[in-house]
């Protein structure tokens, strides 16, 4: 309970909003003719909320129950969603500035104290002012399997299901089907959505991975489905093609892929039969276009990852140089490449970058055979 919640009292008539509090159980409400009521928290009931974390009294439902999970208690089917048949045909309660879609799908660990054992939830959160009618299902090959379906209501969390760790190697591919509408009120229509997501099950297993967030009272592990509208596109690294294209010939000579992006490879060549200047922007936006769900730790490893193939890739090329862009930040790339050169690639040189073109965002390479 907190203040701008609507609430009304359960041994009398009345209610209002709450603007406050007195000690830890009076709470005072507001009534519509704007005088304050000390009541106690006990005999009151929230009715309108925005908290993801309180269950409402408006609407409620109950969504189609997955094959062999375990039946919930009366405050356990509370907690995880509403118990009772909507009423349709009334509208629901929006929240202003609510009204593109974002939505999230969530892993909550049951005992958060012992994450290497314990069961885990699983949630769709709806952050929207639409109605969706949604389909959670995994990959078996070529096939899908339907663990929850049914229709979620607007800015609320819904339980899908109860798994163990023994079912995690089944979840890797994740598809959710969504379709967005209204009820008794005009709408902008929002197209229907398929997102498929890879889960990296090795998450479950880490402590550091369940984070804490304004949908649930315990941390939890989000992965974004749609953004402002927008349905979101994991990038998947195909092992072949990343060598076929590491190893794949231009006319100006070997390009890495991640150097593309920023278009000044071959800027800096000289004499024929001298080496450019290979740039890599290690910015962890421009190698990965969706980084939801992954620490910071998983970050800085997967650019130290780009960083030791780029060098493994031209250690032969004696001259070589090559500025690994990283920023200015808090450091921490920076130190991290630094050690790596220090300690695996030591027989390389290695510098600031120019100033005039990187500021101090950046580290030169010059490649240097072990025997050179």
């Amino acid at each position: 309970m907190k203040k701008g919640d609507k609430v009304r009292f359960l041994s009398e008539v009345g209610g209002g909003t709450v603007c406050g509090f007195q000690g830890k159980d009076i709470v005072l409400v507001e009534d519509e003719d704007g005088f304050e009521i000390p009541m106690p928290m006990r005999e009151c009931v929230v009715i309108e909320t925005d908290d993801y974390n309180i269950a409402r009294v408006k609407k409620p439902l109950t969504p189609t129950p997955p094959q062999g999970r375990r039946e919930d208690t009366p405050a356990e089917t509370a907690a995880h969603f509403p118990s009772e048949e909507p009423k349709r045909g009334q509208a629901a309660t929006e929240i202003k500035g609510n009204n593109t879609l974002n939505v999230k799908l969530a892993y909550v660990p049951q005992d958060i104290k012992t994450v290497t054992t314990t069961m885990f939830d699983s949630y769709l959160v709806n952050d929207s002012n639409y109605y969706l009618y949604y389909i959670y299902a995994t990959a078996d090959g070529h096939s899908w399997t339907t663990h929850a379906h049914g229709l979620i209501e607007p800015n609320t969390k819904l339980f899908l299901e109860e798994f163990g760790k023994e079912t995690l190697n089944s979840m890797e591919r994740i598809s959710v089907q969504l379709i967005a509408f209204k009820e008794e009120r005009s709408y902008l229509s929002k197209p229907a959505v398929n997102v498929e997501l890879r889960i990296d099950t090795v998450k479950f297993y880490k402590l550091h991975t369940f984070r804490e967030s304004p949908f649930f009272d315990e941390p939890a592990l989000l992965y974004d489905l749609i953004v402002n509208d927008v349905p979101v596109r994991q990038v998947h690294v195909n092992a072949k093609e990343l060598q076929e294209t590491l190893l794949g010939k231009k006319p100006n000579g070997p390009k890495h892929p991640e150097a593309t992006s920023t278009g000044k490879q071959d800027r800096h060549s000289k004499a024929a039969g001298t080496p450019s200047v290979i740039e890599i922007d290690l910015h962890i936006h421009a190698l990965l276009d969706n980084t939801s769900g992954m620490t910071s730790g998983e970050m800085l490893e997967y650019q130290l990852k780009i960083f030791r193939r780029t060098m493994d890739e031209h250690l032969n090329h004696s001259g070589q140089k090559i500025v690994f862009i990283h920023g200015k930040g808090e450091g921490v790339l920076r130190r991290a490449i630094e050690q790596e050169l220090k300690s695996k690639y030591r027989q390389c040189l290695f510098q600031d970058a120019s100033f005039r073109e990187y500021g101090f965002g950046a580290t030169m390479v010059t490649i240097r055979k072990k025997d050179a």
